[in-house]
């Protein structure tokens, strides 16, 4: 990007060191000023650690909302959500943390249960908050110490909510926790003591994100004992980008200047690409980047308007421009380095007619209830469909369950269409009606914002020291046992691995040829999942004739058609440096807007905005600088963002994430992140993923061993037909669920246990381990983790006839049965048999009741 555009960008200098948010400016309606020029002496001190008293929480800038996808586009943030967290808050300052065991620990380990209730009282009695207490040590074994619960800090809760913004369960471990082998026991006190470690790195580091922190900063704080898991902790922190990232100068001096490990292509300077070159940078890896433009940012570029000489100027992001959620995004951590104030996105966002008469706010409140309603209904129907939802669109549902509607609703309606079809970027007759929310879960918490002077202020920051080659379109990507091959132009890049970041919708055009080509059930993968557009007019006006006191505005149309057509307009008249308001264009719109004459563009634009503001006595000047996008027609993207389309599922971002050619080939971008695609910290956080994996292969093959041989198709197939048996599985109960064949008595059976849903509610007593469950709720209430084993049928049925709850059926499974839980990748090729057994059996089962026209026997759920 051009550095002089970026050096003129607004000077934001306001700052927190708060570990669990940034800095937000909540504007005030009566005193905007469209400069968004800031007092860098009018942000207070806050305290350096946020969680050493009871305003932890209540002192945050925002509130802690959970916006769905289906409001991207017009957020909401209701007033109930400021009272959850002052009531989180209140359960914490009258709640005795004192007892870190109980606090943290999950009541469906029986090991950590019994700790708990033997040893809160002698861990509520140490003032220091630690077991380092030399001469207790001294009188106890090794395995003794093992057994119990660790106490690091007293504020173990605050430390476990900001683990829980950072994307951790309080209570568990996720899935390439599990794959990274991080505990030796899946459940039990190991693995306790490691999330308490884990969490309280997190949090330091979170205190103070400028500073580097090393492992050494913890060795008087962890007991000598629990020495591995903090080796373990602290390698798979940094090694997966949660802490050390970003552009602090702590951080950047740490980028070797002498690399002396293998040489790395990453293709793509967008925001995946960066953050996976900065983090190989510093890992130690040679690295160079190639990109086809000739600036960098990919899908988030900051342009600088100007007119009347230099005299009215504003910064406008083309591209990626709202930080979906504040919680935890891994962007306002860059914010907070850089010093960065953020501008919340205000939640008014008044709607006007189709002739720019203001809609009544009672009708519009009742529609937009009934709409999310609908979309309530429609998921509930999906769940009693099974599969069949598979193969219908969300958009076919949605008129199948509405009601009757005036012509006044049903405009209302459409534009809750088309503000579904822009968080999409997808029209609703595209979107798989099972699966299209299926990243909600994982929605960032907090508000909505924009980084004033726009994201390229980021960009810039990333691109720092990192050796881009620009205008280099990479045609071919040759990749084999010897290395890999890069093909730009003329000139041929070689390295031990590559990185591809380009955009989804590349992959489809078949712009890069691949040798040998991508596996077929990558390329299915790319096929079926889907690729939209949003586009933008972008207007600089001489003054916000619009007025300062909002951010939003919709505007509705009578042609379904058009619904998307300037249906919501964005003002940056508070962080662009200038009068400048945005037009979006989604759904079936934006594809027309591709080939519409920027001239005609604007001149329709104009006219929805002199309908709306004329009536009210308020001229609509001509603008000084327009600006239309054409993503479609961009060639190095050739679209917007990804999105679940019809047949796709979330598996499908899984597979396209998938490394190619044992450890060669890499794959990273928005629509390689199941959790948050679409969005820009997805494609951030699969650039430290990628980063993660790079290095793994790499130390594998520099210390001599085989590398891991890539799953097969078959493999593939039975991960995929596991999670569909599991939707119906033959018996559940507790946390537990099983599945297995039903002719045979001597069959094998899968056992899956879920932590992290929704769990039976705790005695009063037991007040802590009811805080983090309703923590968790609050945060990521559907973030389940599941874990496997493998065992026999007989095994199976006898663990369900076990008694004391979930604890007691854990303690059987480990201690009676020695099976040990693993993650689905885990459960290897010994399942594989197994799974596709009990699949053709379901099938079988169903033909016969079909023909028979009975119905096949249900499940068995104990209560």
């Amino acid at each position: 990007m051009d550095s002089s555009n970026q050096n003129s960008h607004p000077q934001i200098t306001n700052q927190s060191s708060n570990s669990l948010q940034f800095t937000i400016h909540l504007p005030q309606s009566s005193n905007i000023d469209s400069n968004p020029n800031q007092d860098p002496n009018s942000n207070p001190n806050p305290s350096e650690n946020p969680s050493s008293n009871a305003a932890f929480v209540q002192n945050q800038t925002v509130s802690a909302p959970i916006p769905k996808k289906r409001r991207r586009g017009r957020p909401r943030n209701p007033a109930s959500s400021v009272s959850q967290v002052k009531s989180i808050h209140s359960m914490h300052t009258s709640s005795s943390l004192s007892s870190v065991g109980v606090s943290v620990s999950s009541s469906s380990s029986g090991r950590v249960g019994k700790a708990q209730m033997e040893n809160s009282s002698n861990q509520a009695s140490n003032k220091n908050g630690s077991t380092s207490d030399s001469g207790n040590l001294s009188r106890r074994s090794t395995n003794d110490m093992m057994d119990e619960i660790i106490v690091i800090n007293k504020e173990a809760t605050a430390e476990a909510l900001i683990a829980l913004t950072a994307g951790f369960p309080a209570d568990s471990l996720t899935e390439e926790e599990i794959d990274y082998g991080v505990v030796s026991d899946v459940d039990g006190i190991e693995q306790v003591n490691y999330i308490l470690i884990r969490n309280h790195i997190i949090t330091r580091w979170r205190e103070n994100v400028s500073r580097f922190v090393t492992k050494e900063m913890f060795v008087n704080v962890v007991p000598k004992h629990c020495g591995a898991l903090l080796d373990s902790a602290y390698s798979y922190l940094v090694a997966h980008g949660y802490i050390n990232f970003g552009v602090a100068p702590a951080i950047k001096e740490r980028i070797s200047v002498d690399p002396s490990k293998p040489n790395v292509i990453v293709i793509g300077a967008g925001l995946a690409g960066l953050a996976a070159a900065r983090q190989l940078m510093a890992f130690g890896f040679k690295v160079v980047v190639l990109e086809g433009r000739k600036r960098a940012g990919g899908r988030v570029y900051t342009k600088k308007l100007e007119a009347m000489g230099g005299k009215k100027v504003g910064f406008v992001d083309l591209g990626g421009s709202v930080l979906t959620g504040t919680l935890g995004n891994p962007l306002g951590i860059l914010a907070r380095q850089l010093s960065l104030t953020l501008h919340k996105v205000r939640d008014k966002c008044p709607l006007y007619s189709v002739d720019g008469k203001p809609v009544d706010p009672d009708l519009d409140k009742k529609v937009e209830d009934d709409f999310n309603q609908l979309l309530d209904t429609v998921s509930k129907h999906r769940q009693m469909m099974g599969e069949v939802s598979q193969d219908v669109s969300l958009g076919a549902a949605l008129e199948t369950f509405r009601g009757a509607l005036s012509e006044e609703e049903m405009n209302l309606f459409n534009w809750h269409i088309a503000n579904l079809e822009y968080a999409n970027a997808g029209l609703v007759s595209r979107l798989s009606l099972a699966f299209w929310d299926q990243d909600d879960p994982y929605d960032m918490g907090g508000d909505h914002c924009f980084v004033p002077g726009g994201n390229g202020r980021l960009i810039q920051a990333l691109v720092e020291n990192v050796p881009i080659h620009y205008g280099k379109k990479v045609d071919a990507i040759r990749y084999g046992n010897d290395g890999v091959q890069v093909a730009a132009g003329e000139k041929v890049y070689k390295g031990d691995m590559v990185l591809c970041t380009v955009p989804l919708g590349v992959l489809k055009n078949g712009s890069i040829d691949f040798i040998p080509q991508l596996p077929q059930r990558k390329l299915d993968g790319i096929k079926r999942l889907g690729f939209g557009l949003l586009n933008k007019v972008i207007l600089l006006f001489s003054h916000a004739f619009w007025g300062t006191d909002l951010d939003t505005f919709g505007h509705l149309s009578d042609d379904p058609s058009c619904r998307g057509e300037f249906f919501l307009f964005y003002s940056y008249a508070t962080v662009a440096g200038g009068a400048v308001l945005i037009g979006l264009v989604a759904g079936e719109a934006a594809h027309r807007f591709e080939i519409m004459e920027p001239v005609v563009a604007v001149a329709r634009v104009l006219r929805v905005l002199r309908g709306i503001y004329e009536p009210q006595g308020i001229e609509v000047p001509e603008p000084l600088q327009s600006v239309c996008t054409r993503w479609a027609s961009d060639p190095f993207c050739c679209g917007s963002y990804s999105n679940v389309a019809v047949g796709a599922s979330g598996d499908d971002y899984d597979i396209l994430a998938e490394s190619v050619g044992d450890g060669r080939l890499f794959f990273a971008g928005e629509a390689t992140t199941r959790r948050y695609p679409a969005t820009m910290h997805g494609a951030l956080l699969s650039g430290f993923r990628e980063a993660a994996n790079m290095a793994h292969y790499a130390k594998i093959r520099a210390s001599g061993l085989k590398i891991e041989k890539n799953p097969s198709e078959n493999a593939y197939a039975c991960a995929s037909m596991l999670a569909d048996l599991f939707r119906a599985p033959d018996v559940e109960f507790g946390c537990f669920a099983l599945i297995f064949g039903r002719k045979r008595a001597d069959s094998m059976a899968i056992l899956r246990v879920t932590f992290g849903g929704q769990r039976k509610k705790q005695d009063q007593q037991y007040s802590n381990k009811l805080l983090f469950e309703q923590l968790q709720s609050h945060f990521n209430q559907q973030m389940d983790l599941h874990v496997y084993a493998l065992l026999s049928k007989q095994q199976a049925l006898e663990l369900r006839e076990v008694r004391g709850g979930d604890e007691a059926k854990l303690n059987h499974l480990s201690e009676k049965f020695g099976v040990k839980l693993v993650g689905r990748k885990g459960l290897g090729p010994a399942a594989d048999p197994v799974i596709a057994s009990i699949k053709a059996e379901r099938i079988r089962g169903r033909r016969m009741s079909k023909s028979s026209g009975g119905c096949s026997k249900p499940n068995i759920k104990t209560v």
